[in-house]
């Protein structure tokens, strides 16, 4: 569940919610908005991160926290009283890669606070009922958890065939009517969905200009995974699971990370079936594939003599780029993976630009924070076979440092021999294996 990590972590209100929902998938649940009281606004505020962005309101949660409990009292008693209103959303653009940027939203801190307890119910219910495929801002599940899943389905052929789905623009185009109806079938509480569609609809500040999106909810926000999940829980998983599987002919899985998801087919004739009703199951809930980032790949084992020390094929996923490729010791393939190139260039540019901005800071400082950067990286692409590509970032991350260190001033320039030595006081990270796919974890 998001939130409590684990049983002990949960109230006996939020056990008893988890309970009923184990037991009957299909009963309605009442008397909810009473188990957002003051320690579960409590809970919601401690697992705000201490540096977390300010919202509108500009209040941080250092400020907020130095009259704590008069703040959650203050803000349920505002709750109870149906007084609680949502303040707007200031977005951001993050950038990505190809210079293209990420809009991002924002809430104010209690915004967060409301959210989180909202979440931790939420999650208390639908953990019950999302199905193994779904990996996306779970409990005990990352996105290596997935790689691990699809790497299992290839390797006993059931993803001889992939079918790589990017869906346009998918919180922004939730439609919130039917977001709040799938919540209704497992939500019985008016008070509970009240706060929920508080959290839908808000207004967004950008700049100076507000408006008021109608449909979406606002990516970046404490509640828009679960909301996410739930979306697709009803509009994919479960109709994929019941409806389509039944009816294949052979073998077919579905990885699914919050909007982002592979299916694996064993057989292509499958995978074009699925293909077609794809597109109007997802029109009918007002979501859209992108049709040049949407394709089906022929990803069967190549055959021993094939020349190359690649498979034909490959596709993207979680940051990573699945291929075959040739076993290090004797005949045969396995399936690999290696940083996305767009995402190992913009860790790269990261990495110069961070360089460029804190050349006048002391050497010291420069490093802790280089350091972090490369490790924070190295953490989550740490994976089997993907030296290369690690280091390729600790290689250009080195070139930049020493770019700018050599712009500090008009003293004497940063040779590379003398470059080499403060190395060797301030070493980089250098590449190592953090995550083992070939296990389980």
């Amino acid at each position: 569940m998001t939130g409590a990590k684990t049983l002990d972590d949960m109230s006996p209100g939020l056990l008893r919610v988890m309970e009923r929902a184990r037991r009957d998938p299909h009963e309605r649940q009442f008397s909810l908005a009473y188990l957002i009281d003051v320690e579960a606004l409590r809970r919601a505020h401690g697992r705000i991160r201490k540096n977390a962005a300010v919202g509108v309101d500009g209040v941080t949660k250092k400020q907020y926290g130095q009259d704590l409990e008069a703040n959650l009292a203050d803000l349920h008693k505002r709750l109870r009283a149906m007084k609680y209103r949502h303040q707007p959303i200031r977005r951001v653009h993050i950038p990505k890669y190809k210079g293209r940027t990420r809009p991002i939203g924002i809430s104010c801190l209690e915004d967060k606070i409301v959210q989180g307890a909202l979440t931790e119910i939420l999650g208390a219910i639908y953990e019950q009922d999302f199905l193994e495929g779904s990996y996306g801002f779970r409990p005990r599940r990352s996105p290596h958890d997935a790689l691990r899943a699809l790497f299992r389905a290839v390797r006993e052929g059931g993803a001889n065939v992939i079918f790589e789905a990017d869906v346009t623009s998918f919180f922004d185009t939730v439609h919130r009517r039917t977001m709040l109806e799938m919540l209704e079938k497992r939500i019985a509480d008016k008070s509970f969905m009240r706060l929920a569609g508080k959290c839908l609809h808000v207004g967004v500040l950008e700049g100076q200009v507000f408006t008021r999106p109608d449909e979406g909810t606002v990516q970046g926000s404490i509640i828009s995974p679960m909301l996410g999940n739930i979306y697709l829980h009803n509009v994919l998983d479960k109709w994929f699971e019941e409806q389509v599987k039944p009816r294949l002919r052979g073998k077919a899985t579905l990885i699914r990370y919050c909007d982002d998801f592979i299916i694996g087919f064993e057989r292509m004739d499958d995978a074009e079936r699925v293909r077609v009703v794809l597109d109007k199951r997802f029109e009918r809930y007002h979501l859209s594939l992108h049709p040049d980032k949407t394709r089906l790949i022929d990803f069967s084992r190549p055959p021993l003599d094939q020349k190359g020390g690649k498979g034909p094929g490959n596709f993207d996923f979680l940051g990573f780029t699945v291929y075959w490729r040739r076993n290090h010791r004797g005949p045969g393939w396995h399936v690999a993976c290696k940083t996305r190139k767009a995402r190992l260039g913009q860790a790269i540019r990261n990495a110069y630009d961070f360089c460029r901005r804190h050349r006048h800071e002391p050497i010291a400082v420069q490093h802790r924070a280089l350091v972090s950067r490369i490790r924070g990286h190295h953490v989550y692409f740490g994976v089997n076979d993907n030296q290369k590509s690690l280091k390729a970032l600790v290689y250009w991350a080195q070139r930049a440092w020493h770019k700018w260190l050599n712009r500090r001033g008009q003293r004497a320039r940063l040779s590379w021999e003398r470059f080499n030595d403060l190395l060797l006081d301030y070493p980089l990270p250098q590449p190592r294996l953090y995550v083992n796919l070939w296990t389980s974890p």
